[in-house]
């Protein structure tokens, strides 16, 4: 089975205390098959890792089409490998040609034209906007607790890991402002604070955490251009985690960072720097840092994520869901997240989240 050659690939490359929750939706969707016979596009940004999830798809008995875009970054190895094995991927510009589908398993909203028999499930909070006044439930895995793993441990962990791959890889001492302190942004002041560095968070005061804000050197309220200018001038590292568009130059000229020693880096999709920052200016031409790795989250932080946007599927395949945004219900992230605390490698982690 297809399903099957997928997670013998998976297993040559992690260990199976990495993705505890995929691979224990593996062994019980096996059984059980409640996808079978549904026709189910997943647009999650497609990496060595996310073979685990198409693989539970495909053991649910689900009828799968792989959906990449240009908007997320991808692993054209890994896209090859899929449509070698029989896969098929499509892009959104092949949306005359494609069939109909049940489900919708989006990223960013890539996929939001289309129309879903049964409904979407969105990974992330970018484009959910999109979905507006859709006739069909939206299961949005970005509103739950699980995400935070992804976004907060995983993102953090990952932008020191894509720096140290760039070559930049001494951090005690060093000098770092981040924009903003949401769960992007506080996942990545917990590993400046870890990594040693002197932390700098540019963010609405209301919006930090007391445990947060407590790893910080100076929290600057993000309309005092004043501190911001001073902050950005003398820093060795500048790192924007809002999902705001042009949020870094919203109260501090775009000069400041053109003239700044510091490398610049962004962590969200969107372009938090804004036209008057060239791209050239920062790392990866503005793209997301963490995506020039092979694994742009560790497995171990994405795998309750993957398989919650596996879970929405299912839980909309029920038919019991109304039309509109749906948030994660409590009984069901914690059955995930105990999964993942009695047989992965995060368990003490999980208090940060």
């Amino acid at each position: 089975m297809l399903s099957d050659i997928l997670a013998a690939r998976v297993a040559q490359t992690y260990a199976s205390n990495e993705y505890p929750v995929l691979l224990h939706q593996y062994g019980t969707w096996k059984s059980t098959r409640p996808l079978a016979g549904l026709r189910i596009l997943d647009a999650t940004p497609v990496f060595e890792n996310t073979l685990a999830k198409h693989a539970v798809l495909l053991a649910a008995g689900a009828e799968l089409t792989v959906g990449i875009d240009d908007v997320m970054p991808r692993n054209n190895e890994v896209v090859r490998y899929l449509r070698d094995t029989g896969v098929p991927v499509m892009e959104p510009r092949d949306i005359e040609s494609l069939e109909a589908f049940d489900l919708v398993l989006d990223c960013a909203a890539a996929f939001a034209e289309l129309k879903p028999s049964i409904g979407f499930v969105e990974l992330t909070r970018s484009g959910v906007s999109k979905y507006a006044g859709k006739n069909c439930p939206v299961y949005v895995a970005d509103s739950g607790r699980i995400k935070r793993i992804e976004t907060c441990l995983g993102t953090g962990e990952s932008y020191f890991r894509a720096m140290t791959q760039l070559g930049h890889g001494d951090w005690q001492g060093k000098s770092i402002v981040i924009f903003g302190s949401g769960k992007v942004g506080s996942g990545l002041i917990t590993y400046a604070h870890r990594y040693g560095c002197r932390v700098t968070v540019v963010t609405r005061p209301s919006d930090i955490s007391d445990r947060v804000r407590s790893l910080c050197e100076t929290v600057i309220d993000a309309t005092d251009g004043i501190a911001i200018t001073e902050a950005v001038s003398t820093a060795d590292l500048v790192v924007t985690a809002t999902g705001v568009p042009g949020a870094a130059t919203a109260s501090c000229p775009a000069d400041v960072f053109n003239r700044s020693k510091a490398l610049l880096a962004n962590m969200g999709v969107e372009d938090e720097y804004g036209a008057g920052v060239p791209a050239g200016r920062v790392l990866e031409a503005k793209r997301p840092l963490n995506f020039i790795l092979k694994d742009p989250t560790l497995m171990k932080y994405i795998d309750a994520t993957m398989a919650l946007h596996n879970e929405g599927a299912v839980i909309l395949a029920s038919g019991k869901m109304p039309s509109g945004l749906i948030e994660p219900d409590n009984a069901t992230e914690e059955r995930l997240l105990s999964i993942c605390r009695k047989n992965g490698t995060i368990s003490d982690e999980l208090d940060y989240i």
